[in-house]
């Protein structure tokens, strides 16, 4: 069989008018005071899918001031949890309400199949009624045992204004990582989207509103990351940045943050190894394989594009995985067959394409696809399946994030091997190990230098769990107690019970 699978257009109408976007600030829905705006065009389907306003630096420091007069002088810091955590229940049941109008728009600005739309939206609701629950048992610690006539206390405080900056790729379940568990924390928040995805960060704003947010303490700036995500890591009045995107521009907002010393946590890229044995049982590896490198046309920094396996099995994974490949449904979006959609742009399609060439050129063999591929029906743009072998570690798709739908397939002799070739690149997302012998797994997971390992699956996720990364792929945590840690601060009182204290100055 030599055919892949591709669904055509499924002629489904799109909406008679794009989305218009547009910033909150101070609970205020408002135009860019230029009047300057941005249009989204389908990458699937090429028509135009949203207007949103394009933020400058007059609403960039309208919305700053705003999070900071609510957090400085406002009741949500001091609310108790109970009332936060209402809020937070709230907007979970809204989000699940309008889970077809968020699915949709998102379908249409990112190019994510709709049945991931729709699974992306259904988990962020999730995470939204985590973090209420983390907002009733959220405390702090007591000491009784420094004495008789003292008393610590270890108190738990939000660290103030947030800027949250959040990525295309999922853009409604990322934000989901960050602003629940920042406002079950008490902070106050702006929150920048991509420029690519900004509408469903506008209808979350929406559903807060509803819930009976107050006005000030959610606050959305549309636009680019400069001026908009420049001004959120430098402004003084920011207390905190958390941002997911690429590793190059986390180094800058680190960079950008030094200047006042705020807090910067970091979710970045990732080039996850999954390391296969001789052991392993191939045929649920393969499908795993499969689904870790086309989940959102490989656009996820979980991508499961880079696999390790032992040189005895390799011919037989790649036959699997290779013809498993061609049973993926790609193609149209909106058709709920379908698993992997449309490329984000045209530019990351040649970016995608540029290391498979690059690879071939270098002597690696294409086993698989290695091109765009046509959808009838449509004119957007798409990436066929491709699985890449021979790849030594030292070509660039072996080391650097693709972002696609490409699988990279090295081998290896031994476990020392397998684990030297896992740590060889500058990230540390995730990693994962198929093989029968449990001892197996846990040595790879006690060394290989990642923050999530998977042992003989590949890419579950709970919110209960922490994520985050190592080396390059960022610092701080999202997700479980740790998501809401990073959004507090620790404050120590020391009381003295009673008049016990020894005078310093002799009377």
């Amino acid at each position: 069989m030599t055919e892949l699978t591709i669904i055509p257009s499924s002629g489904t109408a799109l909406p008679a008018e794009p989305f218009r976007a547009r910033h909150l600030i101070d609970g205020a829905w408002t135009d860019s005071a230029d009047g300057a705006v941005s249009e989204r065009h389908s990458p699937a389907h090429g028509a135009l899918v949203s207007v949103a306003a394009k933020g400058g630096a007059a609403e960039t420091v309208a919305a700053i001031a705003a999070a900071r007069r609510v957090f400085d002088a406002g009741d949500w810091p001091r609310a108790s949890g109970k009332e936060r955590s209402a809020i937070l229940l709230k907007t979970a049941d809204l989000i699940e309400r309008d889970i077809e109008r968020i699915a949709l728009i998102e379908t249409l600005e990112s190019g994510k199949p709709i049945t991931q739309a729709h699974a992306e939206i259904s988990g962020a609701a999730d995470l939204w009624r985590y973090a209420a629950a983390l907002a009733r048992t959220m405390h702090g610690e007591s000491h009784n045992s420094l004495g008789p006539d003292m008393l610590g206390l270890v108190l738990k405080e939000p660290i103030g204004v947030a800027g949250i900056i959040c990525p295309w790729n999922f853009p409604f379940l990322i934000v989901s990582q960050k602003l629940p568990f920042a406002l079950a924390a008490g902070c106050t928040a702006v929150v920048k989207p991509s420029e690519l995805t900004p509408s469903s960060a506008v209808m979350l704003g929406e559903l807060l509103q509803e819930a009976g947010l107050p006005n000030g303490v959610l606050n959305i700036v549309l636009g680019y990351g400069d001026p908009v995500g420049a001004m959120l890591s430098t402004h003084p009045s920011v207390d905190m940045v958390s941002f997911t995107g690429s590793t190059a521009v986390g180094k800058r907002i680190v960079a950008a943050a030094s200047g006042t010393l705020k807090k910067v946590s970091l979710e970045l890229g990732g080039k996850n190894p999954q390391v296969i044995f001789p052991d392993a049982d191939l045929d649920q590896a393969a499908d795993a394989i499969t689904f870790g490198v086309y989940f959102n046309a490989g656009e996820c920094c979980n991508s499961g594009s880079r696999i390790i396996v032992h040189e005895d099995v390799a011919g037989a994974l790649v036959e699997k995985v290779v013809a498993l490949s061609r049973k993926v449904p790609f193609g149209d979006p909106l058709d709920p067959r379908t698993q992997v959609g449309a490329i984000i742009s045209p530019e990351h399609m040649r970016k995608i394409d540029g290391y498979v060439k690059a690879a071939a050129e270098a002597g690696a063999g294409v086993a698989l696809g290695g091109a765009a591929i046509s959808v009838e029906g449509l004119s957007g743009q798409f990436y066929g399946p491709t699985v890449v072998t021979g790849v030594s570690p030292e070509m660039a798709i072996a080391t650097e994030e693709v972002f696609g739908p490409v699988l990279s397939v090295l081998t290896f002799r031994d476990a020392d091997e397998a684990i030297a070739l896992a740590n060889s690149a500058s990230y540390g997302l995730s990693a994962g190990v198929w093989s029968r012998d449990g001892s197996t797994c846990l040595d790879f997971a006690r060394r290989v230098r990642a923050g999530t390992v998977w042992t003989n699956t590949w890419m579950d996720g709970f919110a209960e769990l922490p994520f985050g990364g190592m080396k390059q792929s960022g610092q701080g945590r999202e997700l479980g107690r740790y998501g809401l840690e990073e959004f507090l601060e620790a404050k120590t009182v020391q009381m003295r019970i009673g008049d016990t204290r020894t005078a310093w100055v002799a009377a």
